[in-house]
Order: structure tokens, then C-alpha cells, then sequence
């Protein structure tokens, strides 16, 4: 996958493709990334990038010239997708993301900077537009290294683990199921029964229900666009009737702080 980011603080992203999984792949050459500053293509001394908008109001607007001519000279007449990151773009998404990875063609991606850039420059030049949420930055370089931070999981041999990306939060529509390492009793709070039982079964069930349960607590809105199964609607059914509480084993000790015995099971 080839990423171009076109803006006029390359520098901030100097540590972001140096660091981590980002940085190993950018080093193995699974990932290329190029960062290109717009002022190499300002024209005069200064290489002016902004002006006063017409029609008055405060700030200033990014012009279109450098812009169109950043972009151009970067697509070098090969198949590319000019990306915007704007806060009036479409919600950045996993399967937002997973049809960009699957994308032929280099992503050209544009932070703009100040109160934005000349309209002329989304007509002539970008065929996307992508936010990350809905908030206003200073400037799209954050929300372009979220898309590659997200970009890079699907891309082979830069997660060590591919199964990992399947177990994503958002992958099946549904946050992830909780996790545990050790040690194993963390604030008189112990990791749940079932994950120390070796039964990989009824883990699997459990942490398939524990997603369930997760996304009807803090995301209910992503359960009526999931596809569930029809054990994944029978888990939702128990977990409506049940009401909140999770997971059971820790609210259990919660509510006995006085259990400091770390040698003991919350069933003992």
C-alpha cells in the first residue's frame, strides 16, 4: 500500500512512521509511506500557502494552487484517490477503512490547516473526504495518522498476529470482549473463572457474549446494524432480561472490598 500525505508540517509525522508496528512496516517496505510539504509547491520567495478570504471573516483560507499542483505532481499521472481530511467528511468507519485498504490505487492524503482550503481544491483535485468524528482539530495531520494507523492493520505482515485484526472492536459490528493477563488478582478483583479453566469452548462462548454484552452497554446504537447469529441474539435476549452488571465475577468483588485474600477465587 502506497500513502502520499501532503501538508505543511511533514515533521510532525518524523516519530509517527519511525515508531512501532508503523515503523517496522515503513522499514520492511510493507507499508510506503512519502510525506511531501505543500510550501515546495507555494509559488514565490515565501512560499505563501494562505490568504484572506474573499467575502471577510477572521482566519485565513489555504489557496488552491499549491494544492492542486502538490497533488498532481504527487499522483504523477498514476491511478491515485485524493483524500480530504475534513471535518465534513463521511465518518471514518472499519468498513470505511477496509474498502480504502482494498483500494487499487496510492491514497493521496491532504491536513489542511487554518479556517480551510479554497473550495476550487475539493472540485479540481479530491475524491473523498473522511472525518475522524465530530470535532474540530487545528489541522487534518492527527486525523491522517489515524487513517494509516487503522490502514496499516490491514495491511499483511504488519501485525505479527493476524488473528488479532479479526478480533478488533467493530470487526463483526460489535465492540471487543474484555481481556485479562496476569497477575491474576488485580485489586482484590480476579481474572473470571472461565478464562482459567482451559475449556476453550466455553471461553469462546464467554467472550462472544462478553462482546455482546459490552456493545449493549456502551454502544447499543452498533446492535441494530450488526448481522448477529442466532446464538449472538439469544445471548442479547439473556443480557436485556439480566440488565447491567460486568462482568459478573468483578462486580462480585467490588461489592466485597474487604476479600484482600489474593490466594482465593471469588467463588471460594
Amino acid at each position: 500500500m502506497h500513502i502520499s500525505v501532503i501538508t505543511i508540517f511533514p515533521e510532525l509525522f518524523t516519530e509517527f512512521l519511525s515508531t512501532s508496528l508503523i515503523g517496522r512496516a515503513v522499514g520492511t517496505g510493507d507499508l510506503d509511506v512519502s510525506v511531501h510539504n505543500l510550501r515546495d509547491f507555494a509559488y514565490g520567495k515565501h512560499q505563501t500557502v494562505d490568504d484572506e478570504p474573499y467575502g471577510g471573516g477572521g482566519g485565513m483560507v489555504m489557496k488552491a494552487p499549491p494544492w492542486i499542483e502538490a497533488v498532481r505532481v504527487v499522483a504523477n499521472d498514476a491511478p491515485s484517490r485524493c483524500v480530504l481530511l475534513s471535518p465534513q467528511g463521511r465518518r471514518l468507519t472499519d468498513s470505511g477503512v477496509r474498502e480504502l485498504a482494498g483500494a487499487k490505487e496510492r491514497l493521496i492524503l491532504l491536513c489542511g490547516r487554518y479556517e480551510g482550503i479554497d473550495e476550487r481544491v475539493r472540485v479540481a483535485v479530491v475524491d473523498d473526504e473522511i472525518s475522524i468524528g465530530d470535532f474540530v482539530l487545528s489541522g487534518g495531520e492527527l486525523p491522517a495518522m489515524v487513517l494509516i494507523e487503522a490502514l496499516s492493520r490491514q495491511v499483511p505482515g504488519v501485525v505479527g498476529q493476524p488473528q488479532c485484526v479479526e478480533q478488533d472492536s467493530f470487526r463483526n459490528g460489535l465492540l471487543d470482549y474484555p481481556h485479562y493477563t496476569r497477575p491474576q488478582v488485580v485489586e482484590g478483583v480476579p481474572v473470571p473463572d472461565i478464562l482459567v479453566s482451559g475449556d476453550h469452548g466455553a471461553i469462546r462462548a464467554w467472550r462472544g457474549r462478553q462482546a455482546i454484552r459490552a456493545t449493549w452497554e456502551k454502544r447499543p446504537d452498533l446492535l441494530a446494524q450488526a448481522a448477529l447469529t442466532e446464538e449472538q441474539l439469544e445471548w442479547l435476549a439473556e443480557i436485556e432480561r439480566e440488565g447491567s452488571g460486568y462482568p459478573p465475577d468483578a462486580v462480585d468483588l467490588v461489592t466485597q472490598p474487604e476479600d484482600k485474600d489474593n490466594t482465593k477465587s471469588p467463588r471460594e
